[in-house]
């Protein structure tokens, strides 16, 4: 830790409490007393302009610099963490930052490219966006076949990498002290957090990553009609610069445009959310920063999205749980809710079922019978947290993100038509993946697999079980050896005991 690390965590500390975010904080108390101290300080000269804690947190972060922004907005889907109502007003921050000029990012392309960087990038504009990681450009560019074409070229902040690398090492110093000094504060993992911010910020700086996340996108949509990502321009993408598909199109913020351009508003609406939803659940892969500024509509009345630095993940077992938990709701079988989160070991098994469940019809039941315009997604969910919590609910990371992503997409539908009802329009993708995945058809499909998976294990059997007799045979040649080959034998019966069994159960005999 070098002393401008150490001067930097101060300054960081001093500025946050400036503007409320550390009293904010779910501390324990007594809080210690150099906190209180900072804060009494902090709280006499606070910033007078700014109305609303949202803006005193965005000034806060922004003038701290990029590694900052992403941390708040980071916790911003950590409201176990920071509390549900901090996290609430994280989710404001905007990642606007002052860009480094078109010299600076020539500077970086040039690096990138070497000697082909002009003949790549012959016609590059100023920056027409600038974020905390990165500016975009428009460029025109010129293809082998002579063709020209608009296109979007996102370049890396010179020196990221290492302002990064030192603002980390304050973060980590921050956790350890806060674990040191508040035992009571272990439970969330300080210094766990900082590992899973370093390792997104690393991702992120890689923009190989994004183009790749990009592309993944671009096969799950291809047969969508209502939405679609920029395909990526591979010769122009490197580490520090991605190239991709100029979007012509009207942003989700600028709704009067939209609907001066006689695009329909509803209808937008519940693309969007439905659009999120196929994606979490057909897909199991979302983009999870979707935001008004990184939407847009196209001529064709398609939902175009950008800026894939963070994506979300769900396995099958995941988008299973999701689906029946959101259709359970939809539904109002709140035991059936309850069921899945013991299932999937969200909930520990010594807590009572229908205790639960009766929990969960709290939670469900004053949503049904309200107007669709009074119905709120982040509600819902920040009250299923809450009482999740009591029932010693473990934190479960990339449902954290899908949460957080889920309140995001509803502020941006509801922009577009504020009567939105969003378990009407929720309905036909979840119940359809139900129908599809856990009903008759899924069902076949399953086996299909099962018996796939028996196929592929069948040839290892007779050779493993080759195995377990010629050692079995070795075992009984001599007294002094015999200890040792039993030693081998017993875990390679395991091994095809164990075969046989998952073999078994794939095909549903056990």
């Amino acid at each position: 830790m070098l002393p401008v690390d150490i001067a930097r965590l101060v300054r960081a500390t001093w500025v946050l409490a400036r503007e409320g975010v550390i009293n904010a904080l779910p501390l324990p108390e007594p809080r210690p007393f150099a906190v209180s101290a900072a804060l009494f300080l902090a709280g006499a000269i606070r910033r007078r302009g700014a109305v609303s804690r949202a803006e005193r947190l965005s000034i806060a972060f922004s003038r701290l610099g990029p590694s900052y922004v992403k941390l708040g907005q980071f916790l911003a889907t950590r409201p176990d963490v920071v509390g549900a109502a901090l996290a609430t007003d994280l989710a404001e921050l905007q990642d606007a930052m002052p860009d480094f000029g078109l010299s600076g990012a020539r500077v970086v392309i040039g690096e990138s490219f070497g000697a082909e960087a002009d003949r790549l990038f012959p016609e590059l504009s100023a920056p027409i966006a600038a974020a905390s990681i990165a500016q975009v450009h428009k460029a025109t560019v010129t293809d082998r076949d002579g063709r020209r074409r608009d296109v979007a070229v996102k370049v890396l902040r010179p020196g990221i990498d290492r302002r990064i690398a030192s603002d980390l090492a304050g973060f980590y110093l921050a956790a350890r002290l806060i674990e040191a000094a508040a035992p009571r504060v272990r439970r969330l993992r300080p210094v766990a957090i900082v590992d899973t911010l370093a390792r997104s910020l690393m991702l992120e700086m890689d923009l190989r990553l994004e183009a790749a996340a990009l592309s993944e996108m671009g096969q799950n949509t291809v047969g969508d009609t209502d939405f679609r990502v920029p395909t990526v321009d591979w010769q122009r993408t490197s580490r520090a610069v991605l190239t991709m598909e100029w979007i012509d199109g009207i942003k989700l913020s600028d709704v009067a445009s939209i609907g001066a351009a006689g695009h329909d508003l509803r209808k937008l609406a519940a693309t969007l959310l439905q659009s999120f939803l196929r994606h979490a659940l057909r897909d199991g892969f979302f983009h999870a920063d979707m935001h008004q500024g990184n939407l847009f509509v196209d001529d064709a009345g398609r939902i175009v999205a950008v800026d894939f630095g963070i994506v979300g993940r769900l396995g099958p077992r995941e988008r299973r749980f999701l689906a029946e938990i959101l259709h359970g709701f939809i539904t109002r079988d709140y035991r059936r809710v309850a069921e899945v989160h013991f299932e999937a070991g969200y909930v520990p098994p010594e807590q009572d079922l229908e205790t639960f469940a009766q929990a969960l019809r709290a939670v469900g039941e004053p949503l049904h019978g309200v107007p669709a315009s009074e119905i709120a997604m982040s509600r819902l969910l920040n009250q299923l947290f809450e009482t999740t919590e009591l029932f010693a609910m473990q934190t479960r990371p990339e449902l954290i993100l899908l949460q957080k992503t889920m309140v995001v997409v509803e502020g941006v539908a509801r922009s577009l038509d504020p009567e939105l009802d969003m378990w009407k329009v929720s309905e036909p993708v979840v119940g359809g993946w139900i129908a599809r995945n856990l009903g008759p058809i899924g069902r076949i499909e399953t086996a299909v697999t099962a018996a796939g998976n028996l196929l592929a294990l069948a040839p290892r059997l007779p050779r493993l079980l080759d195995a377990v007799e010629r050692l079995a045979v070795r075992a009984e040649a001599g007294n002094d050896d015999r200890r040792r080959h039993r030693s081998l034998v017993l875990p390679l019966w395991v091994g095809a005991l164990s075969l046989a069994i998952i073999a078994a159960a794939s095909l549903g005999w056990i």
